[in-house]
């Protein structure tokens, strides 16, 4: 089955606070995933609520306002073991990846994010997506 409309792309939550960040995962993503966009950290729990049966995975910034990142991705694998979680930070320490993976990430990037990167890793969770 070809991903072609609306509703057959699949649903991409992203967590940034910064306008230029989720334009710029808009412009790499948006085209054949459908995005759902949240400014902060609780948004983004409230966001996952609200489209728990459709997502198919979730973009996570770390830095988040309100709730962190990784206080966000904790609490939503409370609830859901599987759907993936890209973490997304801007620091490339081991500890910040170690911290990632312990709130539940199922991959942290480092950024700046780019076009080959941020494709590649969402083919790797959602191969029926084809640039």
């Amino acid at each position: 089955m070809e991903i072609s409309d609306v509703n057959e792309r699949p649903l991409v939550l992203v967590a940034e606070d910064d306008d230029s960040n989720f334009r710029l995962i808009d412009a790499i993503i948006g085209k054949k995933c459908e995005i759902k966009w949240a400014k902060t950290g609780q948004a983004m729990v409230d966001l996952f609520h609200a489209n728990r049966d459709r997502t198919a995975a979730m973009l996570m910034d770390i830095k988040m306002p309100v709730m962190t990142g990784l206080e966000a991705t904790a609490q939503i694998r409370k609830e859901d073991k599987t759907t993936p979680i890209i973490v997304q930070t801007a620091y490339a320490f081991n500890t910040d990846r170690e911290s990632a993976m312990t709130a539940g990430a199922t991959e942290v990037l480092v950024k700046p994010i780019t076009l080959g990167t941020l494709r590649t890793c969402i083919n790797r969770y959602l191969p029926d997506v084809k640039w």
